[in-house]
């Protein structure tokens, strides 16, 4: 059975898109492939609750117990191989991830950013592409790399940006379209 592991920091939709797709599809029986564990740095993530609510294992690891972000990484990538992950799924995990990190999991760690990459990496991308005038915006499913946001993207959508947007009338547009690409490219990977 190949493994996904998706770690969240809060209600974790991108992770129940990806969870409900895999319900809807039987990945288990038509590519022997499943959502083994959710895992948080939240104890008070939403996320958890459906996790749990579908039978998923889950497990905290509470990055303000650890005195650096290499000490918490360290701990995590311990958890996280207890579950044998095929594949690292960031949902939401708002947590900069080392570089050890990083290398621990190369080809088998991928994201999903609320912007057309390579534009607006980081934070804000929603005001940021309506300041910038941007007549488009969207998502991008990405490889982690080392240097945040900039690893080879793997899907995208393309959300227009309407006259009178706010930045959250624009991501909540752009969340719908995350939760479609998301899932395809999470199957996409395991299939080969």
């Amino acid at each position: 059975m190949k493994n996904i592991v998706i770690l969240i920091s809060g209600g974790g939709s991108n992770m129940a898109a990806i969870v409900r797709a895999s319900q809807q599809q039987n990945w288990a029986k038509q590519y022997n492939a499943r959502v083994a564990a959710v895992v948080s740095n939240k104890a008070d993530a939403k996320g958890l609750v459906f996790a749990r609510d579908n039978g998923i294992a889950t497990e905290v690891l509470d990055h303000k117990q650890f005195d650096s972000r290499e000490a918490f990484d360290v701990e995590l990538m311990q958890v996280i191989d207890r579950h044998a992950p095929d594949l690292v799924v960031l949902a939401g995990f708002m947590r900069i991830l080392t570089p050890g990190f990083v290398a621990h999991y190369e080809g088998r760690l991928i994201n999903i950013h609320p912007s057309l990459l390579p534009a607006f990496t980081g934070l804000h991308t929603h005001q940021r592409a309506i300041d910038a005038g941007c007549k488009f915006a969207g998502c991008t499913v990405h490889r982690v790399t080392a240097e945040l946001d900039v690893g080879p993207i793997l899907e995208q959508a393309v959300v227009p940006v309407l006259p009178g947007d706010t930045a959250d009338l624009l991501a909540a547009r752009v969340l719908v379209q995350e939760h479609a690409i998301y899932p395809r490219a999470v199957l996409n990977l395991i299939k080969g």
